[in-house]
């Protein structure tokens, strides 16, 4: 395992036990679809699937965290999350795409969970 793959799971295990705290059941991670990408964490809280994608950045030299959701990147998240609802048979009025933001600090970091983006 390469150590970008490592320092992303220790993000992305962060987000999960956010999420967990706040109440919601981890369904799925990493969900692929082929050329569009994928989708890093499918959730499920009041009877909504929530599709989450996380970013991760360890300075804002380039690009903020928030920044990196460029409409490329939803256009790729929305064609992935279609299928899994075609092929999980989950009715698109239950459904909602939350992003969640990692940026690392000097001693932390900071989270934030930006809820029902539009893709």
């Amino acid at each position: 395992m390469n150590t970008s793959k490592k320092t992303w799971d220790q993000w992305e295990l962060l987000a999960i036990g956010y999420l967990q705290k706040n109440g919601y059941k981890i369904l799925d991670t990493n969900f692929k679809f082929g050329r569009f990408g994928e989708i890093d964490l499918i959730a499920e809280k009041e009877n909504l699937t929530v599709f989450i994608e996380v970013k991760y950045r360890n300075n804002t030299r380039f690009w903020t965290p928030e920044e990196s959701l460029t409409r490329w990147k939803l256009w790729k998240c929305k064609k992935t999350v279609e299928y899994y609802c075609k092929k999980n048979r989950i009715d698109f009025e239950s459904i909602r795409f939350d992003a969640i933001t990692i940026l690392k600090q000097e001693s932390s970091h900071r989270l934030k969970h930006y809820r029902n983006i539009e893709i």
